[in-house]
């Protein structure tokens, strides 16, 4: 679904993306880890983008996509969502989600003074969706809330669901179990697989909670200093010491033979 190749992103004498390639499959489910500092964020916003590459192509489906901004993007069935979740706070957990869907008649203000039947028909469309993704994400009880008041696992569950309006179908999610708890990470995560696996989405998951990782993830990228070092399966990465190396210096080596 998305191609990588040679992509190098700087800023100043920084180089935070340093030729990067890889493969991010379609109706699958990568991994993209690394400590911190190893371009994983910079590599998410070049190619969803939000930042344009120094060089390198990034194609979506076959196409060359390279430097083109987040919104066309979005329209060509791609977003990324963010660590800290970004919400719209003042406004409900059911507007958050109503917002999201393209083309509305009633973002045309003679459409809405000239033509409000067809605005209100289609609002009520995109309500009636917002209501199934609700219940699907077990977020009905929350539905008239102000988005703002909610804890920081259940933004992460509205971006999902704002995933879900947009019509996208490769979807790039930066750290969804940061500052989750248990029980709602776990149903974060029952809701990604269900994506996947019953609806066909793609996803490539930024993430440090390796638990998370090794029971969502089909392959694993491994970055570090803006490269990919490797990849492979959750278990193939975890035994390479190279990967130890990465995160703990030389001595993962004698922490991974010793099996801490």
């Amino acid at each position: 679904m998305i191609e990588v190749r040679g992509l190098t992103r700087t800023f100043g004498g920084l180089v935070a993306v340093d030729d990067c390639s890889l493969d991010i499959a379609s109706g699958r489910i990568t991994g993209l880890i690394g400590p911190n500092g190893a371009g994983k964020t910079t590599l998410f916003n070049t190619i969803a983008g939000y930042f344009r590459p120094d060089s390198g192509t990034v194609r979506l489906d076959g196409v060359d996509v390279t430097g083109l901004p987040a919104h066309a993007l979005f329209h060509r069935g791609l977003m990324r969502t963010f660590q800290i979740p970004r919400v719209f706070d003042r406004m409900s957990v059911r507007e958050n989600l109503m917002v999201v869907p393209p083309g509305q008649r009633g973002e045309n203000m003679l459409a809405a003074w000239f033509a409000p039947r067809p605005v209100r028909a289609q609002d009520a469309d995109i309500s009636a969706r917002a209501d199934e993704v609700l219940t699907t994400l077990n977020l009905t009880a929350l539905a008239d809330a102000r988005a703002g008041n909610l804890s920081g696992g259940q933004k992460k569950l509205v971006e999902l669901g704002r995933a879900m309006m947009s019509g996208c179908r490769t979807i790039l999610l930066d750290e969804p179990g940061a500052g989750v708890n248990p029980t709602l990470l776990a149903e974060l995560a029952g809701h990604i697989e269900r994506l996947n696996r019953d609806s066909g989405y793609t996803f490539c998951i930024i993430e440090h909670n390796m638990d998370l990782v090794a029971r969502l993830c089909d392959r694993v990228v491994v970055m570090s200093e803006g490269r990919v070092l490797t990849a492979g399966t959750f278990d193939e990465v975890r035994a390479d010491p190279t990967v130890l190396d990465a995160y703990f210096g030389h001595t993962g080596r004698t922490a991974g033979a010793s099996g801490h």
